[in-house]
C-alpha cells in the first residue's frame, strides 16, 4: 500500500465494523455534516460495484465526519433510486445521523470485503470532494488526502456503496487514545 503504510492509514483502511463508532472513540464529540443528499448520476466505479446500468435514478449522500470539530473523513454513499423505495428507505431520513447506525444495527445487512483504493488526484470524485471541503471548512482539502476504502452493503438483494476518504492525520488517532490523554 506504500504511502498509506507510511502514514499509518492501513489500520483505518482495513478496520472492520462501523467507522462512525471507531472515529467517535477517538474524541469527545463526533458529528456528521451532510454536504449533499440528492439525485445524481452514478460514477463508473459505483455503477460497476453495484452492477447497475448507465441509466436510472440514483441517490448520493456526501458527508464530512468530524471529531471534536476536526474533519477527518469525506464519505460518499450511492444507491439506485429503486432501493430507496425498498430496503434502503431509511437512508432518506438519516439527516445528520451516521449511516453506520443503519448499517450495523440490522443483521440482514451484509458487507462486502473492504477495498482500499488510492484516489486519482485529478478525477471527478477528488474535484467534488475539494469543492465541498473548501465550502464546509473554509480551507483547502489536504493534498495528501488520497486513500479511501470502498465497500458495498446488501440488504434484500439491493445494494448501497460507501466510499470513505481519509485525512492522513487520522492515523495519529486510535480509539480511546485521546480520551486517555485528556484524563491524565
Amino acid at each position: 500500500m506504500g504511502i498509506a503504510d507510511r502514514w499509518g492509514l492501513r489500520a483505518w483502511l482495513r478496520a472492520p465494523g462501523s467507522l462512525s463508532k471507531r472515529l467517535a472513540a477517538t474524541g469527545c464529540r463526533y458529528e456528521v455534516q451532510v454536504l449533499r443528499q440528492a439525485v445524481a448520476p452514478l460514477r463508473a466505479p459505483e455503477r460497476a460495484a453495484l452492477g447497475l446500468p448507465r441509466r436510472g435514478c440514483t441517490v448520493v449522500r456526501e458527508v464530512l465526519l468530524r471529531v471534536d470539530g476536526q474533519p477527518l473523513v469525506w464519505a460518499r454513499s450511492a444507491l439506485h433510486g429503486s432501493a430507496l423505495a425498498g430496503p434502503w428507505k431509511a437512508v432518506k431520513g438519516l439527516g445528520a445521523r451516521p449511516l453506520g447506525h443503519l448499517l450495523y444495527e440490522d443483521p440482514r445487512i451484509h458487507r462486502s470485503e473492504l477495498q482500499p483504493r488510492r484516489l486519482s488526484r485529478h478525477g471527478h470524485t477528488r474535484r467534488q470532494m475539494e469543492r465541498q471541503w473548501r465550502a464546509a471548512t473554509g480551507v483547502p482539502a489536504p493534498a495528501q488526502m488520497q486513500w479511501s476504502r470502498n465497500s458495498v452493503f446488501t440488504r434484500h438483494g439491493m445494494q448501497l456503496r460507501v466510499m470513505e476518504l481519509f485525512v492522513p492525520t487520522v492515523a495519529e488517532r486510535s480509539p480511546g487514545s485521546l480520551r486517555l490523554k485528556r484524563r491524565r
